[in-house]
């Protein structure tokens, strides 16, 4: 390729509605242009990364055994209504009418559609294991689109879907997607973390993701530098801090603590570890005779794991914050001085496995302007009616694998794999065993985000001067700078043969025959990312050498003319 003839359009300012530095730079190398919130062009720059992550995509798919087909972004409501997803999901799901008054959805995802294909399809026990994926774009209606590619509305995702006849078949086929994923993201040179996670709106019985680390991720991870125990942080699971519960040493106290509502404010006051006391989040659950209250007890210094509250038995059907209505009317008094001891009705009191260890703790005495210490389970009040780990890990807890300490890191997630999905039952996919009968099939989940891999490869890969691409999804390989290409005709022929020799060699190589100034062309290239650059000039063609510059590093190096291609090869291998 010949840059004069491809369509390059950088711009040297950031616009102002870049928000994350994949964004920015993005829009300033003239890869996306925005037409709508949440909604953009890919220009060629971008379209050539694409379609080598896609090509990535489909070589480790086919190698695991899947097949491709197409399914279509329009989607007929009744299939979503079947599964139940019409109703439980909210307005992220767009929906519309065609002229004849018929609901139909652009499409999140695809599992109704690719059920409803197996089940007219698929009978008999000869047809299965069977795994199915298609690369398709996707429409969630994002109530805020940000951050350029990372949360947008339309975007591109690779999903396949398995389909076993067993549990153990369908584990060899989330293993083998799981392996394939792992080759994917380190074909494409990405520094990731394959982590335990939540099944959420897709459902099923099992689930990880696959996070790229970046400091500017949205995700949490938690891992054990030790071993390799990897989670999201709403599944990591939160060991008991306290091994056994110490016998009570304090006489419970009412304490005045006026104007201090925090946990932080009352451990000032009191001159207490902050760890010595317990905080009180009130939640309700809405049933046809009323609210449940539920009040839910962490140490001062944790944060409650939504996630892994709605896990509780009793919560699991849904619950909200209450109200100060609500509050007042449960334990007599405002939020900032609750606690669990002597409430006015009856309060569900659920106890993270840390707190229902702790003895002789801090916690509001339900009275404006007071606290209690020195209070203990069993004495002061009963035991909780349930013990659960409903908080968020925090750097320096224990390793659930009992191998070492947990650190913390940021990751953008960019695949997901599930397994065990509910659709199987919901939509009645079976088959015909060997003995003539029916069966249900198993169902699995499998999705990259192509167009978000973009992103997170920039968040991971750049610095002030622009992007680096990892070489397997770079625009170009290689770019050539020849300096006054057009007016010295030793450049121009040195840079000409140069291209034409890797061209032949099978090197995605872009000449940079535009004319530009070599300050301006350079900047140009480093901000796109071209991973490696060899620049023609007049004084380095005297010796016969080439500049070469390694875009991570910046480093350069000089390089015989007639060995260009066999360096540029062992640079590529690397």
């Amino acid at each position: 390729m010949r840059a004069s003839r491809f369509f390059i359009v950088t711009l040297k300012e950031t616009p102002a509605d870049a928000e994350v530095v994949s964004h920015a730079l993005m829009l300033r190398a003239g890869m996306i242009k925005k037409l709508a919130a949440g909604i953009y062009s890919y220009l060629p720059l971008a379209l050539r990364c694409l379609r080598k992550i896609e090509n990535i995509i489909r070589e480790e798919m086919n190698r695991a055994g899947a097949i491709e087909l197409l399914m279509p972004l329009v989607q007929p409501a009744e299939l979503w209504m079947e599964s139940g997803r019409w109703y439980k999901m909210g307005p992220e799901l767009l929906r519309f009418k065609d002229r004849h008054e018929r609901d139909f959805v652009l499409q999140p995802t695809s599992e109704e559609v690719i059920a409803d294909i197996v089940r007219e399809t698929v009978r008999s026990y000869k047809q299965l294991p069977l795994n199915l994926y298609h690369i398709q774009t996707k429409f969630r209606d994002e109530r805020r689109p940000r951050f350029g590619l990372m949360r947008g509305r339309e975007f591109t995702m690779k999903d396949a879907y398995s389909f076993d006849r067993d549990e153990a078949s369908a584990l060899q086929t989330y293993q083998a997607m799981f392996d394939a994923y792992t080759r994917i993201f380190t074909r494409m040179g990405l520094r990731f973390r394959a982590v335990a996670a939540d099944v959420g709106n897709i459902g099923g019985k099992a689930s990880h993701e696959f996070q790229v680390i970046a400091d500017t991720g949205e995700d949490a991870i938690a891992y054990c530098p030790e071993s390799d125990y990897a989670a999201n942080l709403e599944m990591a699971e939160a060991l008991p801090l306290i091994a056994q519960r110490a016998a009570p040493r304090e006489t419970m106290r009412k304490v005045p603590t006026p104007q201090r509502e925090t946990c932080e404010q009352v451990a000032e006051l009191l001159q207490l570890p902050l760890t010595q006391t317990v905080k009180s989040i009130v939640l309700a659950v809405d049933g046809e005779d009323g609210a449940q209250i539920w009040l839910l007890l962490l140490r001062g210094d944790h944060e409650l794991n939504e996630v892994k509250a709605s896990k509780v038995p009793g919560l699991q059907r849904g619950f909200r914050f209450a109200t100060e209505a609500e509050i007042q009317a449960a334990f007599g008094c405002r939020p900032g001085y609750l606690g669990p001891v002597a409430t006015r009705q009856a309060v569900r009191v659920v106890a993270d496995r840390t707190v229902a260890n702790m003895s002789d703790f801090v916690c509001g005495a339900n009275e404006e302007g007071y606290h209690l210490t020195g209070v203990n389970w069993g004495r002061d009040l009963p035991e909780p009616h349930v013990v659960a780990d409903i908080r968020n890990v925090v750097a320096g807890d224990p390793s659930p694998d009992g191998k070492g300490r947990l650190a913390i890191q940021r990751g953008i997630e960019v695949g997901h794999v599930f397994a065990g999905l509910p659709y199987a039952e919901s939509m009645k996919l079976t088959y015909t065993d060997e003995n003539g009968r029916r069966q249900p099939i198993v169902m699995g989940c499998y999705g990259i985000g192509v167009t978000r891999l973009l992103g997170a490869a920039i968040e991971q890969n750049h610095d002030e001067r622009g992007i680096i691409w990892p070489d397997p999804i770079a625009p170009f390989e290689v770019v050539i700078c020849p300096v006054n290409y057009r007016q010295s005709e030793a450049v121009h022929q040195a840079a000409d043969q140069v291209y034409e020799a890797l061209c032949a060699a099978g090197v995605d190589v872009i000449l940079d025959d535009r004319g530009e100034r070599p300050g301006a062309m350079f900047a140009d290239w480093e901000l796109i990312g071209v991973p490696h650059r060899l620049t023609v000039g007049e004084r380095g063609l005297k010796d016969g050498k080439l500049e070469y510059v390694q875009r991570r590093t910046m480093t350069t190096t000089l390089i015989d003319v007639t060995d260009v291609v066999p360096f540029i090869r062992s640079q590529l291998s690397r």
